[in-house]
Parts: C-alpha cells; structure tokens; sequence
C-alpha cells in the first residue's frame, strides 16, 4: 500500500485508539468514500480487531485497520491531521484529486468569485 501518514495524524490516530477504551492491542479502523474536496471523505474508530476483509497496515506500531474499497481510494495519498479554527480532523493529501475550489481544499487553486452588482441589493 502506498500511504504515508504524517505525524500530526498518527498522533492523531493513536489518541484515538488510547482512549477507545478497547484493549491495549486495538487498532485504527479508516473508512473512507469517495466525495469531500479532497475527493475523499472518512469515518473511523478504534477496534480491538480488524473486520473481515480488513488489511492490516503496520504504521510505527500503530495498527491501521483498512477495508478493500478504502485501500484503493488511499493508494497514493498522504495522511494529515489539521486543527485550526475553521476545521479540526484527518485530511487526506490526493496529488490525482482535482480541486474544487471549496474553502476547505488543499489551496491548490482559488475559489471561484461571483460580483454581485450593489444596485441588485433591495429591501423588501
């Protein structure tokens, strides 16, 4: 698989699995979907083991539960954890995605700008 994981999300990650209240062996399950800015969207949680069809990726230790479909969407695609003011989770770095200009993408390209004329704004 080729995924890379910041730091950032690892502690991220392990934060998770620590406080999951599983046991000391559970592991980070990542589930994602096509959709999102990025061109994927997630859903995870900590399990004390991998659901069938899992694949166990060994990240420093940190185990990475990741189902099929997540697999092929996260192959070539870089982990992150951001934390500011406007948004605060795992952010996924797709050098294949192309961005759609949201405030919450990659800042690859502006945002599209609309003028609206000030005569057009009436009272009702």
């Amino acid at each position: 698989m080729n995924i890379t994981i910041t730091p950032k999300a690892e502690k991220f990650m392990r934060r998770i699995v620590r406080f999951g209240g599983g046991p000391a062996d559970s592991g980070f399950r990542l589930t994602v979907t096509a959709g999102g800015c990025s061109g994927l969207a997630s859903e995870f949680s900590s399990e004390a083991v991998p659901k069938a069809g899992d694949a166990i990726l060994d990240w420093n230790g940190l185990k990475v539960f990741l189902p099929a479909e997540s697999r092929l969407l996260l192959d070539g695609v870089t982990i992150d954890f951001v934390d500011t003011t406007l948004e605060s989770g795992l952010s996924f770095i797709n050098p294949n995605a192309t961005s759609c200009g949201c405030s919450s993408s990659d800042g690859s390209s502006k945002p599209a700008m609309t003028a609206i004329d000030i005569s057009a704004i009436k009272r009702a």
